[in-house]
């Protein structure tokens, strides 16, 4: 009897599934952006899929009110369809802020492109007028979280596991690395002479990062004790794998997060905490902003604004605090 073949066709993303339902020509759009984001921008398929699904809501909005077509979608469209993004699909005012800047950059590429000539974006609040503070660690939260690997009793006796969770973790705050630089940082990118990691950030940027002591010992240690026995002819050359030997996913990486965070008796963390930790206590230490933009790989020095407001209200704090005419 002649084996079976396995089907290896690649599934189709929910945003495309969704988009069959759409117009033709929001479908077009949607591919043909999704094209430019991934072969123009190297965004990451994570990233492609969220701007997909961001625009697919926009298209859905349009085409619930009769318009089949770009020229068709006014101002007025796209204001409704951000307040009714609260209330009809229960997003917080952090994906809205999201949305909104997906909306933008699409409609910067449709004018680029010549698939439109008008821009209903320009009457949307500006995202950085909603910006919500990030949650940051305090240097105590942050000790018992990179002392668990050690101080607590997660991995059964694998001491590589212990080592690679406590190189991963020191790297995290270290060098305000994000998830997903972590999980495609190689062996060739541990640049230990000069004490910095090598990243390629969104759009593949690369950038060097300065790692600290502690967090070079840790990971050094972890290379010469732990990797190796790990390590496959599967794990990409990556400088972290998993217990299998393959090169560790965004969500292997939150769930060591999550699992050291709840062993130091944290409440439950995300990774981005550990990188807005990094920056916010930069900034609170008196570092020039340009440098945190640059450590952190912003595009724009508006975004890495939000960390001098995180600063400003920690002086509010104390001057209320210990001032008397406060």
């Amino acid at each position: 009897m002649p084996a079976t073949r396995k089907n290896t066709a690649k599934r189709p993303s929910a945003v495309a599934r969704a988009a069959a339902d759409l117009p033709a020509a929001y479908g077009a759009l949607l591919r043909d952006f999704g094209a430019y984001l991934r072969v123009e921008c190297g965004l990451s398929p994570h990233t492609i899929e969220a701007y997909g699904r961001d625009l697919l809501y926009v298209f859905q909005s349009a085409q619930a009110a009769g318009l089949d077509s770009l020229d068709a979608i006014t101002p007025r469209t796209l204001v409704e369809h951000v307040q009714s993004l609260k209330a009809a699909r229960g997003m917080t005012g952090e994906s809205v802020i999201r949305q909104i800047a997906s909306i933008r950059v699409f409609w910067r590429w449709a004018r680029t492109t010549l698939r439109t000539v008008e821009d209903p974006t320009s009457v949307l609040l500006r995202p950085t007028r909603w910006r919500r503070l990030p949650d940051a660690l305090t240097p105590g939260q942050l000790r018992d979280l990179l002392n668990a690997p050690v101080s607590h009793d997660l991995y059964k006796g694998s001491t590589p596991l212990r080592l690679r969770d406590a190189a991963l973790l020191e790297l995290m705050y270290a060098s305000g690395l994000r998830a997903t630089e972590c999980c495609t940082v190689g062996l060739k990118d541990f640049l230990r002479e000069l004490g910095v990691v090598r990243v390629i950030g969104k759009g593949d940027k690369q950038r060097l990062v300065p790692m600290g002591d502690p967090a070079q010992r840790a990971i050094e240690t972890w290379l010469a004790q732990g990797r190796p026995t790990l390590a496959t002819f599967r794990d990409k050359g990556r400088l972290f794998v998993s217990a299998r030997g393959l090169p560790l996913t965004r969500i292997a990486i939150w769930q060591i997060v999550r699992r050291n965070a709840a062993a130091a008796g944290l409440p439950e963390i995300h990774p981005h905490q550990l990188r807005h930790s990094f920056a916010t206590h930069l900034v609170m230490g008196g570092a020039d902003l340009r440098i945190v933009q640059e450590l952190l790989g912003h595009a724009d020095i508006s975004t890495t604004q939000i960390y001098t407001h995180v600063d400003k209200a920690r002086l509010r704090s104390v001057h209320r605090k210990h001032h008397p005419r406060a």
